[in-house]
């Protein structure tokens, strides 16, 4: 991925010196909690959040109707601070890919007649609070629709090469594209109309009607590499292989057979590798918002 000429995004907060300090035992504020069917607490949070969830959906599917306790806040600006220069290079690397979401979705709005309302990508270490709670960084990156900004640990990185068997850079920025492909959702209103949706819903309706937007996101993403590869040139050789291998190895019966040996379709949240494949490809081959309707 040709990157390092890139624009620097100026949304990024840098919350790496003190995320850290708050309690890594105080995980999610929930009320009500309720574990999964046939797949374990953690494991249902780790698929539900791995490459992909608003938070908000993830309390809303964990607890059902019980109500979510989340805390508002208005979220300082963190100075940046000495890490190492692998570290550094990699938050420098995220707010290129952050900028390169915003040279894509700002035009496409506008052509809509619409605002794009950029979001803010916080880094973090350990435990973050956001307006949707707090979360820690085993979870992996998530998007909080409460206060509209992306989170991610960059640590994630290191698990998503050796533990999911994903490498490589635009694996990487494909993580952020789908995060900001929520965010997309929020702009359009569907993020709001599909946690009215599961209202009422049972627990394998509601995870059904994720799926379509966790897919989504996926389609959203093929639509930034679109223009970084089309418009951009950032796409080198072997870059869309890297993203169709991440959106394979993290699809929800690859993460269930690695984590339990089998997979349980109706606990699926974000679609099956087949899928996520399937709908970031076809982002990437028309980059056409409306062909990103996995509702219908």
């Amino acid at each position: 991925m040709r990157w390092k000429s890139g624009r620097r995004s100026s949304n990024v907060e840098d919350r790496r010196s003190t995320s850290g300090q708050i309690s890594s035992g105080r995980g999610f504020r929930m009320s009500g909690a309720k574990k999964g069917g046939g797949i374990g607490l953690v494991i249902m949070i780790g698929v539900v959040l791995l490459m992909g969830g608003d938070l908000n959906t993830v309390l809303g599917l964990l607890v059902g109707n019980s109500g979510v306790q989340t805390q508002t806040t208005n979220t300082p600006s963190y100075p940046t601070h000495k890490t190492s220069a692998e570290d550094d290079q990699m938050a420098d690397f995220v707010s290129v890919v952050l900028a390169d979401t915003e040279d894509t979705w700002v035009p496409l709005f506008a052509q809509m007649g619409q605002t794009y309302q950029e979001p803010k990508l916080v880094l973090f270490r350990n435990v973050v609070q956001s307006a949707c709670g707090s979360a820690q960084s085993a979870m992996g990156p998530f998007y909080c629709s409460g206060d509209q900004r992306v989170y991610i640990d960059l640590d994630f990185y290191n698990e998503l090469k050796n533990v999911f068997g994903a490498p490589g850079d635009f694996a990487q920025a494909y993580v952020i594209a789908h995060e900001v492909g929520h965010h997309v959702q929020q702009q359009f209103g569907i993020l709001d109309k599909s946690h009215q949706m599961k209202q009422g819903m049972s627990q394998t309706e509601a995870n059904a009607l994720q799926v379509k937007v966790e897919l989504q996101a996926d389609c959203f993403a093929g639509i930034w590499a679109h223009y970084a590869d089309n418009e951009r040139s950032v796409v080198e050789a072997g870059d869309i292989k890297e993203a169709m291998n991440a959106a394979s190895q993290i699809g929800d019966d690859a993460i269930q057979k690695r984590a339990q040996g089998y997979a349980v379709p109706d606990s699926f949240t974000h679609g099956t590798s087949k899928q996520r494949m399937q709908w970031f490809n076809q982002g990437y081959t028309t980059g056409n918002a409306q062909r990103c309707d996995t509702f219908n």
